[in-house]
């Protein structure tokens, strides 16, 4: 079945920086569009930045420039290197391909 599991997350000083790992099992991963996703209490997840089997990319405006996705398709994981970083990044942050979402990652921007 397909799995996702995320790591990475934890608490950082605004401006520093964090690299976040998915790893995916149980489906043709090179193949697939990876997505990052984040969430916070009360709102909607957003999503954060996508790439495809063939490493196209794109990201949320809130994020140009300072976070970036990118993939292992020998070690079937996305990554996502996020610099710095502010208070507003702070998250749950997920990983998605189709239909399928990890359990999630905290991410904590505070001084």
């Amino acid at each position: 079945q397909v799995q996702l599991v995320e790591s990475g997350g934890g608490l950082v000083q605004p401006g520093g920086s964090l690299r976040l790992s998915c790893a995916a099992s149980g489906f043709a991963f090179s193949n697939y569009v990876m997505m990052w996703y984040r969430q916070t209490s009360g709102k909607e997840r957003e999503l954060v930045a996508t790439i495809t089997g063939g490493g196209s990319i794109n990201y949320a405006d809130s994020v140009k420039g300072r976070f970036t996705i990118s993939r292992d398709n020998a070690k079937n994981t996305v990554y996502l290197q996020m610099n710095s970083l502010k208070f507003e990044d702070t998250a749950v942050y997920y990983c998605r391909t189709s239909n399928f979402w990890g359990q999630g990652t905290q991410v904590t921007v505070s001084s």
